[in-house]
């Protein structure tokens, strides 16, 4: 797992964070773990399979159909494009 190093973090940053793990009962580590992840991947975001899904149950999908969309789908390798 990939390590980060922040340099030139003011006293009063670190001691906050210090804090504020302690209010979590977390490590100095595990919460600014906690505030990356929170910052780069937010609870609310748009997750593809389950939108996909969602879609799929809406208009009434069923295994049966995407089945049937399986074999209807033509497997033949494509042909090469060529520019002139």
């Amino acid at each position: 797992m990939p390590a980060v190093t922040i340099r030139n973090l003011p006293e009063e940053t670190h001691r906050a964070l210090k804090v504020r793990a302690a209010r979590h009962n977390r490590s100095t580590e595990a919460e600014m773990r906690a505030i990356l992840e929170a910052a780069v991947r937010p609870a609310g975001r748009l997750r593809l399979g389950t939108a996909l899904a969602g879609m799929s149950r809406k208009i009434g999908l069923t295994n049966a159909d995407v089945e049937a969309l399986e074999q209807a789908r033509d497997t033949s390798p494509a042909e090469p494009l060529y520019l002139e």
